[in-house]
C-alpha cells in the first residue's frame, strides 16, 4: 500500500531521531522533471510495485525484529526527510537490538539501486551518514559530518559522494541533478570505499536468513493458533515480553486472552537470534496458575519455559495495544483513501464524475497489488484487530496433535561461541587501522623526502636560534596575567608593562615588618592595640629612614638566603656567567676552592640555565607531548626533532 501521508513514517520534525531506527528515501530521476502531480503519482506507483516484486524473494523468508522493510509514496512538500517538494519513496525501519536488520536493509537498498539505475537513494540514522563510518579509513580528508549533508547517495549499486569542488554547499535537489548529469564519472566514491561497504554487506541475503533461529516450544493453544496464521507476530510477542514494565506485567498475571485452557501444545517457532537471546537470557517467574512441567523433565521444561515467555509477551502486547486504542483508525482501504483525498489526489473532482471514477479505479488497482506487503506492516502496527479475527475462527488442540514430531530446535551454540567471531571482527578492524597508519606514515615520509629529506632536519637544527627561547620566555614572564591565568597572545606582540619596583619592595617590607613587630609586641605588652601602634609609628617618621631600612633588609635577606643555599646542592645545578664557555674551552687549572670563590662572586647566567633546562626536558619527552613542548608551543616556538647523535 502506498501511504501518501509522510507523517506516518517521518514524525520526527521537532524531536530527535530514535536511536534504533534507520531511514531511507528513493528519488527517481523522472520525478526531478515531472510536469504534474498525476504523472508523478503514476510513476511512483509503478516504481513502487516493481520494487515490491523485486524485494519479495529476499524478504519473504525473514522475520524482522520490530517492523518489516516497507516503502511509502510521498508527494507532500512538507516531508521531513527532504528539503524539497520532489516526489519520492521513503520508509523507516526500527531494528532495536538486532543490528542485522539495519544492514540487511542497506543490502536491499544497494540491490534496488543496481536493479533500478535511474534512482538515487539516501540512507541515514542517528549517527548521520553511517555508511561513511564503515569506510572511514578511505574517505577524503575534507569529508566530515558537517560537510557531508546532501552529498552521500547510493546509485547504480555504488556509493556516490558529491564532490566539494563542484557543489560547495549543495541542496538536495542540486545534488540529485548533479548525480543525473555527471554522477557516473565525477561523484562515484573511490574503489577502496566501495570495497569497504561491499565487504560489510557481502553474504546477504543468505547471512540474514542464517540469523533465523527455529525452536520447539510449548505454548497455549490460542498462541499456537495465532502464530500459525501470522508467524511474524512473534516479533511483537517478544517485544512485549522484553520491554515489559510493572503495569504490563499485571496483564501477564491474569492471562485473560491467551490461556483459555491449561493445555499446552508443541509448535516450531521461527524468530531471529536476537529475539531468542532476549527470551532465554531473561529470568521470568511463570504465573502461579500457568501449567508448567516438572523441572526434572529438563527438555520439556525448557520448551515450556520459552513458550511461557512468548505467551506472556503476547498477552502483555495485546492488552497494552488494546488499552491504547491503536486499532481504532479504520480499515486499511479507508485510511488509504482518506490519505489520497488529503493529499489532493482527486484534484477537487466531484465524487461520482467520470474522471473521479477513473482515478478511483487506478487507486483500487494499486491498493490491491501493493496490499500483500502493506498487509504485514498494517498488522504489525495494529495487531489487536487481526488477533481477534484469528481467535474468532474455530480451532482446538486437536489441530496441533502430532506436532511432537516437528523438527528439533536449532543449536544455540552461537550464543556461547561468539568470542571467536568477535575476535575475528576485531582483528579485521585492527588490520584496517594498521594499514591506514602505515599508509599515512609512508605518505608523510614521502612528503619529508620531497622537501629535502634528512638534510632539511639538519637545516632546521642549524637555523634554529636558541636565543628565541629566552627572549620569548622573558616576554612571557613580564606579561601581566588576568584572573583566568597566563594568556599568550597569538601574534606574540607583547606590550611593555611598567612596574614600580620601589613601591613593590615597600609593600613587601611593610608586610614583613608588620608581622615582625606584631610578634615582638605580643611578647612584651599583651593588650596593646595594633591600630594605636600604627598611629604612633607614623607620627614623626623620617622619610630618609626608608632607604636605610630597605638596604638593611635586602642585605640581611640576601645573606640569609645565600647561607641557606650553601647547605644544599641547588647552587651546583646552575651555570654561572662564562662558566659554560670555560668548560667548552677545557679550562680546568683552577683549584676547587678558587672555583667556589669565583662562583660566589660570579652571577648566574639565567638565560643559559633556562634554555638548558628546557632542552633537557624536551629531550626527555622522546618525541612525545610534554610540558616543554607545550609551553614553547604556546609561545609560538617549535623545536626541531631531537637527535641523540648531536
Amino acid at each position: 500500500m502506498a501511504n501518501l501521508e509522510p507523517e506516518s513514517f517521518f514524525s520526527q520534525t521537532s524531536s530527535p531521531l530514535p536511536d534504533d531506527t534507520v531511514f531511507f528515501s528513493i528519488f527517481p530521476d523522472a520525478s526531478l522533471s515531472a510536469a504534474g502531480s498525476e504523472s508523478s503519482s503514476a510513476s511512483l506507483q509503478s516504481l513502487h510495485l516493481q520494487i515490491i516484486d523485486f524485494l519479495s524473494p529476499f524478504t519473504s523468508p525473514y522475520i524482522w525484529q520490530h517492523e518489516p522493510f516497507s516503502l511509502s509514496i510521498s508527494l507532500s512538500p512538507s516531508c521531513p526527510c527532504t528539503d524539497t517538494a520532489t516526489p519520492h519513496l521513503h520508509g523507516k525501519l526500527k531494528y532495536g537490538d538486532n543490528l542485522e536488520d539495519e544492514w540487511f536493509a542497506v543490502f536491499l537498498l544497494f540491490r534496488i539501486s543496481a536493479a533500478f539505475p535511474s534512482t538515487s537513494i539516501r540512507v541515514w540514522d542517528t549517527d548521520g551518514e553511517f555508511l561513511l563510518i564503515e569506510a572511514a579509513f578511505h574517505l577524503p580528508r575534507w569529508l566530515n559530518p558537517e560537510t557531508s549533508r546532501n552529498r552521500v547517495f547510493i546509485r547504480g549499486g555504488d556509493l556516490h559522494i558529491v564532490p566539494r569542488n563542484r557543489l560547495p554547499d549543495p541542496t538536495l535537489l542540486a545534488s540529485l541533478r548533479f548525480l543525473v548529469e555527471r554522477g557516473e564519472n565525477e561523484s562515484r566514491a573511490s574503489d577502496s570505499v566501495q570495497t569497504a561497504l561491499k565487504n560489510r554487506v557481502s553474504g546477504y541475503p543468505e547471512r540474514a536468513w542464517r540469523s533465523m533461529h527455529r525452536v520447539r516450544v510449548k505454548v497455549p493453544v490460542p498462541v499456537a493458533h495465532v502464530l500459525r496464521h501470522e508467524p511474524f507476530l512473534i516479533s511483537l510477542a517478544v517485544e512485549g515480553f522484553y520491554d515489559r514494565d510493572v503495569d504490563s506485567m499485571k496483564h501477564a498475571a491474569k492471562m485473560e486472552k491467551f490461556l483459555s485452557s491449561k493445555e499446552l501444545v508443541v509448535v516450531l517457532v521461527k524468530m531471529s537470534r536476537a529475539m531468542y537471546a532476549q527470551l532465554v537470557q531473561q529470568k521470568f517467574q511463570a504465573p502461579s496458575f500457568y501449567p508448567m512441567p516438572s523441572v526434572s523433565e529438563r527438555e520439556a521444561y525448557s520448551e515450556a519455559e520459552i513458550g511461557m515467555k512468548i505467551a506472556c509477551g503476547m498477552e502483555m502486547m495485546y492488552q497494552v495495544r488494546k488499552k491504547e486504542g491503536e486499532d481504532g483508525r479504520g480499515s486499511g482501504w479507508s485510511k488509504y483513501k482518506e490519505n489520497l483525498e488529503k493529499n489532493g489526489y482527486f484534484e477537487g473532482l466531484v465524487a461520482g464524475s467520470k474522471e473521479y471514477k477513473r482515478l478511483m479505479e487506478k487507486a483500487e488497482e494499486y491498493y490491491q497489488k501493493s496490499s500483500s506487503v502493506s498487509r504485514t506492516r498494517d498488522i504489525m502496527s495494529a495487531p489487536v484487530r487481526r488477533i481477534d479475527e484469528i481467535l474468532d475462527l474455530p480451532y482446538s488442540e486437536d489441530d496441533f496433535k502430532g506436532q511432537e514430531e516437528v523438527a528439533v530446535s536449532d543449536s544455540d551454540s552461537w550464543m556461547y561461541d561468539g568470542e571467536d567471531e568477535l575476535n575475528s571482527v576485531l582483528q579485521e578492524r585492527q588490520k584496517e587501522m594498521e594499514f591506514y597508519n602505515s599508509k599515512k606514515e609512508r605518505k608523510q615520509k614521502g612528503k619529508e623526502k620531497g622537501e629535502g629529506g634528512g638534510s632539511s632536519s639538519d637545516a632546521n637544527v642549524n637555523n634554529f636560534d636558541l636565543g628565541d627561547i629566552s627572549k620569548s620566555m622573558e616576554q612571557f614572564i613580564h606579561k601581566v596575567s588576568g584572573y583566568k591565568g597566563a594568556e599568550v597572545p597569538e601574534n606574540r606582540e607583547f606590550k611593555e608593562v611598567n612596574l614600580d619596583v620601589d613601591r613593590f619592595m615597600k609593600d613587601i617590607e611593610s608586610m614583613l615588618g608588620s608581622q615582625e613587630q606584631a610578634d615582638d609586641e605580643s611578647d612584651g605588652s599583651e593588650g596593646s592595640s595594633m591600630d594605636m601602634d600604627f598611629e604612633d609609628d607614623s607620627e614623626g617618621e623620617d622619610p630618609n629612614d626608608d632607604d636605610d631600612e630597605k638596604e638593611a633588609f635586602m642585605e640581611s635577606y640576601s645573606g640569609a638566603m645565600n647561607e641557606e643555599l650553601k647547605k644544599s646542592t641547588l647552587e651546583k645545578s646552575f651555570e654561572h656567567v662564562n662558566q659554560h664557555s670555560s668548560k667548552q674551552n677545557g679550562e680546568s687549572s683552577k683549584t676547587s676552592d678558587e672555583k667556589e670563590d669565583d662562583d660566589e662572586f660570579t652571577p648566574i647566567d639565567a638565560d643559559f640555565n633556562l634554555v638548558k633546562n628546557l632542552l633537557e626536558s624536551y629531550s626527555s619527552q622522546q618525541g612525545l607531548p610534554g610540558p616543554a613542548s607545550n609551553l614553547l608551543g604556546l609561545m609560538g616556538l617549535q623545536l626541531p626533532k631531537d637527535s641523540n647523535e648531536k
